[in-house]
């Protein structure tokens, strides 16, 4: 089980905004929010969110095969029973291959610190599947480190991008407004930019 440092500093700031966006409104019942996490990663924060918003169902997702075993002995070790077993999922492919999800059946699609750290075609990918998966008035909620508008900040920010793109040219942090324009054209809106600690922001992007 993996145990990623971040991760674990990170996870009470962006519950308290995620919370904002999964409360209970007309989602009453325990598991009647349904939730995809595309790039779940090891999986804390899967187990951490699930555990802390009972309301939701929530599918964690990842590429990586052993990504998938970390995240579901994190669910087994939280004793997590509103998460749902882990499935293989390649954000790059058509939404026809995310493991069965339908049309305009998710509540919440969560991706926490994938944009940087995947080719540009994963985000791409992102914006196309929430543009199908999400309900009408559904959330995509990204989290991570972002150019606003062509500029980096601070210094720490332009330093990582700069060591991302020297390790993976087709890494990097992601330009807030070419999110938008991807959002856009897949029927998204971008309703909220939440500065978080360490340099990192929460956007949230509304399906119309």
């Amino acid at each position: 089980m993996q145990a990623p440092a971040a991760a674990e500093r990170n996870k009470g700031p962006i519950l308290a905004v995620l919370r904002q966006y999964a409360g209970s409104g007309t989602h009453t019942g325990p598991g009647a929010l349904r939730v995809l996490e595309v790039g779940a990663g090891a999986g804390l924060h899967a187990a951490y969110f699930a555990q802390a918003l009972p309301q939701t169902r929530w599918q964690p997702s990842d590429i990586d095969p052993q990504a998938l075993r970390s995240i579901a002995a994190y669910a087994e070790a939280m004793h997590v029973t509103n998460m749902l077993p882990p499935i293989l999922l390649d954000v790059s492919q058509s939404w026809e291959m995310w493991g069965g999800t339908q049309p305009s059946t998710l509540d919440l699609l969560i991706s926490i610190n994938m944009m940087h750290i995947s080719e540009l075609r994963c985000t791409e990918g992102l914006f196309k599947g929430a543009g199908v998966l999400l309900k009408p008035g559904g959330v995509l909620f990204t989290y991570g480190p972002y150019a606003v508008d062509g500029q980096i900040s601070p210094q720490s920010n332009v330093d990582f991008d700069r060591s991302l793109r020297q390790r993976n040219p087709a890494w990097g942090l992601r330009d807030t407004a070419l999110l938008q324009r991807l959002a856009e054209a897949n029927g998204l809106l971008l309703e909220r930019m939440v500065d978080m600690p360490a340099n990192n922001k929460c956007l949230i992007f509304r399906k119309q």
